[in-house]
């Protein structure tokens, strides 16, 4: 129950700031946070990450169905982790609450609203939204777990041949 919790928690604070973008902010407008680092800029994608597949609405539906499905079965699955194997549910809950509220904004009004413009000197990362920081940080998450999970394995097969070893 706790990681569909975090999930709620991601939709609702990504839903809450892109209201208040939204609602009181001109769309390209500007506000400084840190200098020219960090602006919040109100901003509309109707693609996906970096704006690539432009006006694919359907696509994005269809694809964030079978997605949010796959994730809540997969949760299902893995939610009763213990220890260090609990990463991967929370990690998929953060991808699920992104999911979620980047979906609703795509049947609602055929765009996510963006508003997190970081500059790298001459650089500017594409503008994001706290769904796609909360979908990034899960896949990361997902990858780390992977990598924990590939070791441990080795680990038991290390401890099983010791134990062999010493039966012997």
């Amino acid at each position: 129950m706790i990681y569909y919790v975090i999930a709620l928690v991601a939709f609702l604070i990504d839903q809450g700031t892109k209201y208040l973008v939204a609602t009181r902010m001109e769309i390209k407008e500007q506000i400084p946070i840190i200098g020219d680092f960090f602006i919040l800029t109100s901003h509309r994608n109707k693609g996906a990450a970096f704006g690539i597949l432009q006006e694919q609405q359907w696509f994005f539906i269809i694809v964030t169905l079978v997605v949010v499905a796959g994730i809540v079965w997969y949760l299902q699955r893995v939610k009763h982790a213990k220890g260090s194997a609990r990463l991967l549910p929370v990690a998929l809950s953060l991808v699920l609450g992104g999911a979620l509220g980047n979906f609703l904004d795509r049947l609602r009004m055929g765009e996510v609203v963006d508003f997190f413009l970081f500059n790298f000197g001459s650089y500017s990362f594409p503008i994001f939204n706290v769904a796609d920081a909360c979908i990034v940080v899960g896949v990361a998450l997902i990858i780390i777990d992977t990598l924990l999970d590939a070791k441990r394995p080795n680990e038991t097969q290390s401890t099983d041949k010791l134990e062999e070893r010493t039966e012997e």
